[in-house]
């Protein structure tokens, strides 16, 4: 039988662990190295925190699997099983320029289906967590049940990039969701912007393509604090794929997607 009470315990002082070696190495020199793109970074600490997070798994759940960003887990394949989802470091380029609006983002998952969750603010020592049933919290103080925003007075994050340049949306849809809400955001961390509509900072998130290790924590806080989470289609999200993202509380997501977001045209 899974013990979830020490799997948790000990997932807690791990990212308790390696925020602390993180917040240490700002006095340090990084090594930045690029990935896909001159825009996609990665640093030793990414590569670091990620390697110590898989050690400290395989030595204490050796029948785990992990799915990790940086490459250094299994080859997952199927969410059967226990897996763990990570981002060491989601915002690495705000980690880079800013040393702040980052967070370690764990997801774990129990044959495809969402069990604890964690994003942890590093800067700010701030610990969002869920689990499947009972809620979530941050800083161990639960928060509230999410509450409806009337569309005008929301409060809304995504990126300024995918209002002008987007090939995976219609963008005037977007722009026009952007002019009819009170304001948008953009944070540079898919998993803090997500751990921001769970606590009710944000009143929405969308984005055009993200990893599972992106929203694998995300998800189980948005829906433990009574959100929806979709791609901008509403189709159900696919733990093992590139998604786009939609998260907000049930009317406004609903209201939004039928809006501004499915093509009438083609019946969608």
């Amino acid at each position: 039988m899974v013990n979830w009470t020490e799997i948790d315990r000990d997932a807690k002082r791990w990212i308790a662990e390696a925020g602390e070696v993180i917040r240490r190495s700002f006095s340090h020199s990084l090594s930045i190295q690029t990935k896909s793109n001159p825009n996609d970074l990665v640093t030793n600490m990414d590569k670091e925190t990620e390697r110590y997070f898989i050690a400290s798994i395989r030595r204490k759940y050796p029948d785990h699997f992990i799915l990790g960003e940086e490459g250094n887990g299994d080859q997952v394949t199927s969410l059967e099983g226990i897996v763990w989802i990570i981002d060491p470091i989601d915002g690495t380029m705000n980690f880079i320029h800013q040393q702040r609006h980052f967070a370690i983002s764990v997801g774990i998952y129990e044959n495809g289906e969402a069990r604890l969750g964690y994003i942890y603010d590093v800067t700010r020592d701030e610990l969002y967590f869920a689990e499947r049933g009972k809620g979530a919290f941050m800083n161990g103080v639960q928060l509230q049940p999410l509450k409806e925003m009337p569309l005008e007075k929301a409060l809304i994050a995504v990126n300024a990039t995918w209002l002008v340049k987007n090939a995976y949306f219609d963008q005037s849809k977007l722009v026009s969701l952007a002019t009819s809400v009170r304001g948008t955001r953009s944070y540079g961390s898919a998993a803090l912007e997500l751990a921001y509509v769970a606590s009710g900072r944000l009143n929405g998130y969308l984005t055009m393509r993200l990893a599972p290790w992106d929203f694998g924590a995300g998800k189980i806080l948005v829906e433990e604090a009574g959100g929806v989470i979709t791609t901008l289609t509403g189709a159900p999200l696919d733990l093992l794929q590139i998604n786009s993202i939609f998260a907000a509380p049930p009317a406004l997501h609903a209201k939004i997607l039928d809006q501004f977001l499915l093509d009438r045209s083609n019946g969608k």
